[in-house]
This record gives structure tokens, C-alpha cells and sequence, in this order.
């Protein structure tokens, strides 16, 4: 690593302030910052002396995805032989899942990472950290079938209108991930829902057997079906819906794997335990009340059942608790994964054309995260200056 820093630092001046290669600065400082931590402190006014900044706090992020994202490899293997009643080994599902699954996130990444360059050079500002998190989110939202230029198509709209319109990271109030899952869905509905997206090779003609049918849980319920099964007709149990090998998109149908990232986030102190268990405590208060006056199948549903199901418990963990999008104040982290859990559900249950209702649900309370934040804080206040009277 000495060789590799003082090759960086002979290199360096070429890219400063009058180097003949200065208009790509950021685009070194990018690559610089992430093999050594930066030589660059604070100036002036207060600031926190602390090992942890942008990239590790963005590494662990990832590393909490990596059990789901492992998990959904193996799971798009698995419902791959499955369709072709082909009893395969678990390193043949893997090696399977792998190669789906992998050129999803170089694509991502490839793309989303030359986005944020471009507009880092024309601003001429730092290459934000940020996208190290969206660029593995952004495959882990979608169905394995997903063609890559949608996928290429979604992260550059993610980017830029979910981002940098805003003023880049940090100012966003969407999150970009479940932007880049929401421009697919409404731009391109049949690559994004139905049967055959969740199984790889299925919209691709491959022989199945007979009777074989790749519909999620979510879409039988959604048909007010009283008995969720496979795609061979066995039925699911409560271990299949929580271990997640059951279709749905690539990293969101395990909540086992996703519940051993939440505690990678919460153990390290990255990801707020407050917003995770309101959006669980939000969801299961819903459930209740929609198995309290059911009048269909769906609405007879467990409540917990729900918690499992879909892109729930992942979207509770990842992408409730985006620190840009999400609320600020304490008060207001309760509230907002609260609303999350709540509204979710009830989407998803009572609008059929959005069985998965918790992107919906995500997106529609980043855009009130600041109001919330707004209240509280105003709410605080109040009860200040009343406190300060009764004092005088």
C-alpha cells in the first residue's frame, strides 16, 4: 500500500489546480479517497473528531445487503430449476443465480457511478459517496428478468431526477433506489409485474413443467386466493414466507437475511432501530384492523404474515432509513416509519394494481419528512416557551 500511495502522490499534482489533467480532480479525489482515508479537516467552528466517514459509513450499508443479496442468488437458482423440475445442486443454483444476478449489479453500478462523475466534473465538485449504497439497492428492488437496458435506463434516471436536480447528495428528497423501481414500474408495467419476471428465463420461452406458475404471494393474494403455492402447486408455509424462498425480487424475499443486515445497521449505529420497528409496528397495526373487518381473502390475511411478504421487511430496513430522505428529529422517526408500516399495507391490500404498496408507501413519506420534522420541531418549541412563562 506505501508503493500505491506514493505512486498517487507523484501523480497527484497532474490533477491540481493547473495540472494538465485538472478537469478530471474529481474523479481522482473519487478514486483517491477510496483506497486511503482523506488528509482534509475541518477548518473552522465545530466538528466531531471520529474514525468513521461518508465511505465506511456507505460500506456498511453495503455489507448489511450482502446476506439478502447472497440469498437471492441462491433463491433465483433455486426457482430456476424448480421450473424445469431439474433437481440441481445448491452450487448449481448459485453458479445460475450468480450470472443473473451479477451483470444487474455492474450495470448499476457502471452506469450510476459514470452518471455521478459527469455531473461531478461539470459542477466541479467531490464524487459523493452515496451511490456505493443505491448502486446495490437498485438490483437488489428488481425482478431477476429485469432487461439490463431498463435497468441501465432506471439508474440514470435515478441519478439525475431522483438527485442531482435537487442539488446532488444530501438534498434529495426521494429515495433514488426506490425512484429508479418506480420509474420502471409505471414506465414499463409488464416488465415489472406479472408471473414470469421473477423466474429467470421464464419470459425467455424456457420449457417449464407443466402447470408451472412463477406468481408471487403477493399476486395470489391480490386474486383473493385462500391457499398461497409454489410454482408446482405445493403449498407455502410461514418458514417458506420468512426463510424467502419464494419468487419476488432479487434481494427482498428474505426476511431472515434482511433481519441479519438490520442488525449489521443497528449494532454499528448506521441505520435508526427507531424508524425499522415503527414500520413493522405501523404494518401489523394495519394488518389488525384489516383482519378485524375483513370481506375478502386478502383482507383475511395474517398480519404478521404480511410483515413477511413482498418487499416489507427490506424496504423497512434499507430504504424507510435513508438519513437523506428519511425524518431527522427522534419524535418524528416514530411517526414517519409509523405512517410507512401503516400505509403499506393498506395500499397493498385495498388497491389491487399495487400488491407491493410499501415502495409507494416510502416514497410518499419522503416527501412529508420534512413537515414532520417541521412540526415537531415547532411543537418543541412551544412547549419551551411555555415552560420558560410558567418559570418567569
Amino acid at each position: 500500500m506505501s508503493a500505491l500511495r506514493r505512486y498517487i502522490d507523484k501523480i497527484k499534482p497532474n490533477v491540481e489546480e493547473g495540472g494538465k489533467f485538472h478537469l478530471f480532480k474529481s474523479t481522482f479525489e473519487a478514486f483517491e479517497t477510496f483506497l486511503f482515508v482523506p488528509n482534509t479537516v475541518t477548518k473552522s467552528g465545530t466538528h466531531i473528531r471520529d474514525a468513521m466517514d461518508m465511505k465506511r459509513t456507505m460500506f456498511l450499508v453495503v455489507i448489511a445487503m450482502i446476506p439478502a443479496l447472497l440469498f437471492g442468488i441462491w433463491n433465483t437458482g433455486y426457482h430456476h430449476f424448480l421450473a424445469l423440475g431439474i433437481d440441481a445442486s445448491f452450487w448449481e443454483m448459485i453458479w445460475y443465480g450468480f450470472i443473473r444476478v451479477f451483470p444487474i449489479i455492474v450495470v448499476s453500478y457502471v452506469v450510476g457511478l459514470g452518471t455521478e462523475f459527469v455531473f461531478a466534473q461539470i459542477r466541479g465538485h467531490e464524487v459523493a459517496e452515496g451511490f456505493l449504497v443505491s448502486g446495490m439497492l437498485i438490483p437488489l428492488v428488481m425482478p431477476v428478468d429485469v432487461p439490463l437496458w431498463m435497468v441501465a435506463l432506471a439508474t440514470v434516471f435515478a441519478v439525475i431526477i431522483g438527485k442531482e436536480v435537487f442539488g446532488g447528495v444530501g438534498m434529495n428528497i426521494l429515495n433514488p433506489a426506490l425512484t429508479a423501481r418506480a420509474f420502471l414500474f409505471f414506465a414499463y408495467p409488464s416488465q415489472m409485474s406479472g408471473d414470469a419476471v421473477w423466474i429467470g428465463g421464464l419470459r425467455r420461452g424456457m420449457e417449464t413443467v407443466d402447470g408451472f406458475s412463477g406468481a408471487t404471494i403477493l399476486g395470489q393474494a391480490a386474486q383473493n386466493n385462500s391457499e398461497f403455492v409454489n410454482g408446482i402447486g405445493e403449498a407455502y408455509s410461514s418458514w417458506n414466507m420468512f426463510l424467502g424462498n419464494i419468487p419476488g425480487s432479487i434481494g427482498e424475499t428474505s426476511t431472515l437475511a434482511i433481519l441479519l443486515g438490520a442488525f449489521i445497521l443497528i449494532a454499528t449505529g448506521v441505520g435508526s432501530w427507531k424508524i425499522i420497528f415503527s414500520v413493522f409496528a405501523g404494518g401489523a397495526v394495519m394488518g389488525l384492523l384489516l383482519n378485524t373487518f375483513a370481506v375478502n381473502e386478502f383482507m383475511e390475511v395474517p398480519f404478521w404474515e404480511h410483515l413477511l411478504l413482498g418487499g416489507f421487511a427490506f424496504g423497512a430496513v434499507f430504504m424507510a432509513t435513508d438519513p437523506v430522505s428519511a425524518t431527522q428529529s427522534e419524535r418524528g422517526k416514530w411517526i414517519y416509519g409509523f405512517l410507512i408500516g401503516f400505509l403499506a399495507i393498506l395500499i397493498r391490500v385495498l388497491n389491487p394494481a399495487y400488491p407491493e404498496g410499501v415502495m409507494l408507501a416510502i416514497l410518499l413519506m419522503n416527501v412529508f419528512a420534512p413537515l414532520i420534522d417541521h412540526y415537531v420541531v415547532e411543537n418543541n418549541i412551544r412547549k419551551r416557551l411555555k415552560r420558560a412563562k410558567v418559570q418567569a
